[in-house]
């Protein structure tokens, strides 16, 4: 009997998968594959049941006579084991960067004589309803909350990406790219102080107040599902911090960033150039075991960021600190540079990771931006945050365009230089 191979990267089965089912058998004994944890989130898709309850959802289906773990969206290794006569896939994915998927298959299949078999994508309420669904339920707190603490213990490195409205939280949630046969995408995304208060037009100095803070979060989660870390600047007093941990926590934030400086607040990347006070070992721990005290789960994590390199107090100063914020309760840490050379923040990860193994290193490559995620994770960092790209990015494209409406007094010459808005808003979903 031939083999047929097909496979799933669904937590729902509806009306498609079991037309994909019913037209595979008709051509043999069916494999269905079923993409693991790693390979589901490259996809840009996160699993809300375990590999295991995939696999034995999968195995229950009629038609299906087996089923195994496919550990790359790619069909490379796959394929060159099971050598199956056909691939059965919806048609779907001809266009975009799924497209260099069906590339690979034709590819792997050509080598040996198998056929590719593409069925007509199914499209009806019923279908839209239930990818709706399961998108949505990625979408409440209780599910999003805990998803970064998942990312850890399965991605080499987690890569987050400044957002700052629902638009951009949009461009981090739907934006996913083809490189070197692969598929990838960021899996989460920072809230940073800086950015919320430039697209306010506010200076940075902790003057948006937490209630409007909290808006752009709520504008954020509305339209995405990806975990959020918070930039919480220095946590302001203790006594208000407990409440913005707990606040934080019922929205569905994973994480909070806080930084050991005390005072006024100004931007890291100053340094030495403005007056920055870097508060106590003894201040900083009480801020981060009250922080913890006030949690409700065990899903949300408090960061410490270190702010020695930055000051330049030395490297013993902030390997102290570091080590005295984890045992205060702190779940990561955030360790700082403004030099464009990265051989501190190595230098700092190497020794951290001497004396402790497991807590996570967060890195912030906006000034030693030569660095890459690879040789970052080698060195014991768990997550890199892109922290002001899409605001840096966009000022300067906003500025030249109305500087030439301006000039030519009409909007033609800046044409080519727009994305048409029919583009634009097919990234918003509508109900």
């Amino acid at each position: 009997m031939k083999t047929v191979y097909t496979c799933f990267c669904t937590d729902v089965i509806h009306e498609g998968h079991l037309n994909i089912i019913e037209q595979a058998h008709k051509y043999g004994r069916v494999v269905v594959g079923a993409l693991s944890d790693e390979a589901l989130i490259k996809y840009n898709k996160f699993p809300t049941i375990s590999l295991e309850e995939r696999i034995k959802l999968y195995e229950s289906l009629d038609g299906v006579d087996e089923v195994i773990v496919q550990d790359s969206v790619m069909y490379d290794e796959v394929l060159e084991k099971l050598h199956p006569d056909y691939v059965v896939h919806g048609d779907n994915w001809k266009e975009g960067p799924e497209s260099a998927i069906r590339e690979n298959v034709l590819k792997g299949l050509e080598s040996y004589g198998g056929e590719l078999i593409e069925v007509g994508y199914t499209y009806n309420p019923e279908v839209k309803k239930i990818d709706k669904q399961l998108r949505e339920k990625l979408a409440m707190p209780e599910y999003r909350r805990k998803r970064l603490r998942q990312l850890l213990e399965i991605r080499p490195i987690v890569k987050a990406i400044e957002v700052h409205s629902g638009l951009t939280g949009l461009i981090a949630e739907k934006t996913v790219v083809e490189h070197d046969g692969e598929l990838d995408q960021f899996d989460a995304m920072w809230i940073s102080s800086l950015c919320d208060s430039t697209a306010k037009g506010k200076p940075d100095i902790e003057l948006v107040d937490m209630t409007s803070r909290f808006r752009t979060i709520d504008d954020v989660t509305e339209v995405t599902t990806k975990p959020i870390i918070f930039d919480g600047d220095t946590g302001g007093l203790t006594e208000h911090f407990v409440y913005t941990v707990r606040t934080l926590e019922k929205m569905g934030v994973s994480a909070i960033i806080i930084e050991d400086k005390t005072g006024l607040k100004k931007n890291s990347l100053f340094g030495t150039e403005v007056a920055q006070t870097q508060d106590t070992i003894e201040n900083f721990s009480a801020k981060i075991a009250a922080g913890k005290a006030a949690q409700l789960t065990d899903d949300f994590m408090i960061i410490a960021r270190i702010e020695s390199l930055i000051l330049e107090r030395g490297m013993e100063d902030a390997l102290e600190r570091a080590h005295a914020f984890v045992k205060a309760g702190a779940d990561g840490i955030m360790i700082h540079s403004r030099k464009k050379d990265p051989a501190e923040i190595v230098e700092f990860c190497d020794k951290f990771r001497e004396d402790n193994k497991t807590t996570p290193i967060v890195v912030v490559p906006s000034s030693f931006n030569v660095i890459t995620e690879e040789e970052l994770a080698s060195h014991g960092a768990n997550i890199v945050i892109y922290a002001n790209q899409l605001t840096r990015s966009s000022f300067p494209a906003m500025q030249k365009t109305a500087e030439d409406i301006l000039r030519y007094h009409r909007a033609k010459e800046v044409d080519d230089k727009l994305m048409p808005i029919k583009q634009i808003i097919t990234l918003i979903d509508e109900l």
